[in-house]
């Protein structure tokens, strides 16, 4: 991602998003899941109370920061409206064609109304680590070769990622448990995700899709 020298990215803590991982500024790293949900309104007292309690023991096994998070965002109706004026032009009966019409504008008027509002639910999984971990210390850096540098820093990152992947299948077994479908954000997704986030007065470009499995 590169970087752009303008007031609005001095606010932006993101340095670059790869391979699904979220880069921050400062060093930290994130993966991103997006989950489903649950009904719970409809669930029985039974139903109702083992979710709670596996709710419960998820967050017991987790010794680590975890943000969770839902996001509302207005619905875009457009392209749907686009593809009922499609069939219409191949609809051959003109009845047919009257009422589409009618619930077009029956759509339009719902919706210029009455915002339509999709919530989607997030987990925010972090990895700090130590950003630089010479191994010999100011000796290191003043004798040690750029290129022996390097190699300590892409382990480093490496080590890091690693811990980061423990974390996101460790919470991803505790949501699936309860019966959540879970699927990690890709880089498109992500960059859609944030997209949103920094413009919520601008209409989503597009849904995110949870992964069925």
């Amino acid at each position: 991602m590169a970087e752009v020298n303008t007031p609005t990215q001095k606010f932006v803590e993101i340095s670059e998003i790869k391979d699904g991982i979220v880069y921050l500024k400062d060093g930290g790293i994130r993966r991103i899941l997006i989950v489903s949900g649950i009904n719970f309104d409809l669930k029985s007292d039974a139903e109702q109370n083992l979710i709670l309690g596996s709710f419960q023991n998820f967050l017991n096994t987790i010794d680590y920061p975890t943000q969770l998070f839902i996001h509302s965002r207005k619905v875009n109706v457009d392209s749907y409206l686009d593809k009922m004026r499609e069939r219409r032009e191949q609809e051959e009966n003109e009845l047919l064609k009257i009422q589409i019409d009618e619930y077009i504008n029956f759509i339009k008027t719902l919706v210029d109304q009455n915002a339509i509002i999709s919530k989607t639910f997030f987990v925010v999984i972090p990895y700090e680590g130590i950003v630089n971990t010479p191994s010999f210390g100011v000796l290191s850096s003043l004798f040690g070769s750029q290129k022996s540098r390097d190699a300590e820093a892409q382990a480093t990152l490496q080590s890091k990622l690693e811990q980061l992947e423990h974390r996101v299948i460790e919470v991803k077994e505790g949501l699936e448990q309860i019966g959540l479908h879970v699927s990690e954000l890709n880089d498109e997704e992500l960059t859609e995700l944030f997209y949103n986030l920094y413009n919520p007065q601008l209409i989503e470009k597009k849904d995110l899709q949870i992964a069925k499995k």
